[in-house]
């Protein structure tokens, strides 16, 4: 259980997140940069108690920033798009 704790970052609350639950039982997580799809599905598995049907994942490139004359970027993420079993469902309150 600890590894799977370590596995997942956070729920990703967003309004394309609420609108994907909604339509297509689809739930968003921030990762482990380093974490595979089976680490992932069996992460949310066990710390939710649902049924996973499949998970796709996405690197998200760091963006550009600039403070007063320094120019930085943030740090990649990834995210992961987790599909769930008709009838699972995980309580985002």
């Amino acid at each position: 259980m600890t590894r799977s704790i370590r596995v997942l970052n956070a729920l990703l609350r967003t309004e394309k997140g609420t609108r994907l639950a909604a339509q297509a039982n689809q739930y968003l997580f921030s990762v482990k940069k380093d974490t595979n799809k089976i680490e992932i599905k069996r992460a949310v598995e066990a710390i939710y108690k649902v049924k996973v049907v499949c998970v796709n994942t996405q690197v998200v490139p760091g963006k550009l920033k600039r403070v007063r004359h320094q120019a930085g970027q943030t740090a990649e993420w990834k995210k992961a798009f987790v599909t769930l079993k008709q009838g699972h469902k995980i309580d985002v309150a």
